[in-house]
């Protein structure tokens, strides 16, 4: 009896000690973890320390710039730390459905501005309240030139990148295919003279560069630490856009199940208020934990909290868009306007109200964002019965806008319309430029309120089409403005040949015709 006893019970010892060491969370020994983990998150180190002799849990981090672009490598991690997970959520839904994820801090992507650029920004707005558009705006013209993380692979550039689309979108939901069909962020982009793949080394180009930008896009906490490290001739004032922003929460997630104890202690620890405290002075980011008492810098409101887009087309589109920070953009419009006589009045002062609002004269958001910017080069085409004139400019300041609004507001009438004659010529200028540029993006706006009574015809404009080199067809589209007495369906088709798209305007106006094209191509 006594030797079954002693059986039973080594038996029972043995299989505790088993369980114990195929877990490996339970015993006496130090657990150790292997973590992916962003860069961001190296400013951690001296808490884990203190982690590992408070809760017998060793992290071993691997800070990697693509953390938060690539799938997590389950052989090789246990956890992952990033700033966001957004991104890996959306884009690999089945390996993260179900997985364990616990915020361990928040911070805001904002925009640091130099005092005096800041000063100047406030008080071109109602109220000095700063939104996206007016830093698009202020991008468009060469007043902000800003630094920000290449939002291929950095979570405070993506995020950034998704704020500002959000904003331009003007919907206050998350981003629709729609939404990003054609560029609102080109004049934005025109300010960006800084990049770097990680937040952290975004933050030392800026601190090397202070001469080439005037402004920081990245995580409020970013801003905080940098102003506090006595690197800057011009400490960087915070400013919250007023349209919202996007909130980094800093999650630790489980990959590897079999590790969950571990994982509850570590992040039962993050979370104690003693911790978050910790957090909160070596980090510069808000802590999670509402009991905690924020620091005296950290209690301004985040505001707004913009919806993550659902859809991984829309992120593709975006990040295809805005395409490589370190390559300067070089885009081109082809405008051909319609002078014929049927344009005099009223459809002529729409006009050239609708240029002059793109040349910087609309305030409201949307015109922020669709206005002229500097390095986009534009041409304007006036035609009637013939081409009246053409003119390009390359615009580097308000006299090459200057310029083109004359173009506009100036020259007398045709006494026809050679809509397809006009098209066509659209397209020889186009074939020129590529030919000087192959790397360039053009586009043509034709806009016109008759129909086709003078020069081509609509079947010759397209046996001329078919005729023009690959690369032409391929890339330059057309979006014809409809309104007035123009035939739609000719519009239409020609839209639908090369790609582009007709917008109506009759039920609208010139104005907003235009900015709805604004970056399409």
């Amino acid at each position: 009896m006594r030797r079954g006893a002693g059986s039973l019970a080594l038996c029972l010892a043995l299989v505790t000690a088993l369980l114990s060491a195929c877990s490996g969370d339970d015993g006496d020994e130090t657990v150790r973890l292997r973590v992916l983990a962003t860069p961001d998150l190296a400013v951690m180190a001296p808490l884990l320390s203190d982690l590992k002799d408070e809760t017998g849990v060793d992290l071993s981090l691997d800070h990697r710039a693509d953390a938060e672009t690539k799938p997590p490598d389950r052989d090789r991690y246990d956890l992952a730390w990033l700033s966001s997970d957004h991104y890996l959520r959306l884009t690999d839904k089945n390996a993260t459905r179900g997985m364990q994820r616990t915020p361990t801090m928040t911070s805001p992507v904002v925009i640091g501005l130099r005092p005096g650029v800041a000063r100047k920004l406030r008080a071109q707005v109602p109220g000095g309240r700063v939104t996206w558009a007016d830093v698009a705006d202020a991008a468009a013209v060469g007043a902000v030139r800003f630094g920000m993380a290449d939002p291929r692979h950095a979570g405070s550039g993506l995020a950034a990148l998704v704020g500002v689309a959000t904003a331009a979108a003007g919907t206050g939901a998350a981003l629709r295919p729609e939404d990003v069909s054609c560029d609102r962020l080109r004049g934005f982009r025109s300010g960006q003279t800084l990049t770097a793949d990680t937040g952290p080394s975004l933050l030392d180009s800026y601190a090397d560069h202070q001469d080439e930008a005037n402004a920081l896009i990245t995580y409020e906490s970013d801003l905080l630490a940098l102003n506090a490290t006595g690197r800057l001739d011009d400490r960087l004032e915070v400013v919250r856009p007023e349209d919202g922003t996007v909130l980094a929460d800093f999650p630790l997630l489980l990959l590897n199940p079999a590790h969950r104890t571990a994982y509850d202690k570590v992040t039962r620890w993050l979370r104690r208020d003693s911790v978050q405290r910790q957090i909160m002075r070596l980090t510069h980011r808000r802590p999670v934990n509402t009991t905690v008492t924020r620091d005296a810098r950290l209690r301004e409101p985040v505001g707004n909290a913009l919806f993550y887009p659902d859809r991984p087309a829309v992120v593709r589109a975006l990040l295809a868009d805005y395409g490589d920070p370190d390559r300067p953009t070089t885009n081109q419009v082809v405008f051909l306007l319609d002078f014929s006589g049927s344009m005099r009045g009223a459809r002529m002062a729409a006009l050239r109200e609708a240029f002059a609002g793109l040349s910087g004269a609309d305030p409201s958001a949307s015109g922020k964002f669709a206005r002229f910017h500097r390095g986009e080069r534009l041409t304007v085409v006036r035609f009637g019965g013939r081409v009246l004139e053409e003119k390009t400019v390359t615009v580097t300041g308000p006299e090459d806008l200057k310029a083109l609004v004359g173009t506009v507001a100036g020259g007398g009438y045709g006494d026809a319309t050679a809509v397809w004659s006009a098209l066509d010529r659209g397209y020889r200028t186009a074939t020129r430029e590529l030919a000087a540029d192959p790397d360039r993006t053009v586009s043509v706006v034709l806009m016109t309120d008759g129909e086709n009574n003078a020069g081509l015809s609509y079947a010759e404009f397209v046996r001329r089409h078919r005729a023009l080199p690959d690369a032409v067809r391929a890339s330059v589209r057309t979006y014809p403005v409809h309104f007035g007495e123009a035939d739609a369906g000719e519009l239409r088709r020609a839209a639908a040949r090369t790609g582009g798209r007709m917008v109506d305007a009759t039920g609208s106006s010139l104005s907003e015709a235009l900015k709805e094209i604004r970056g399409c191509h």
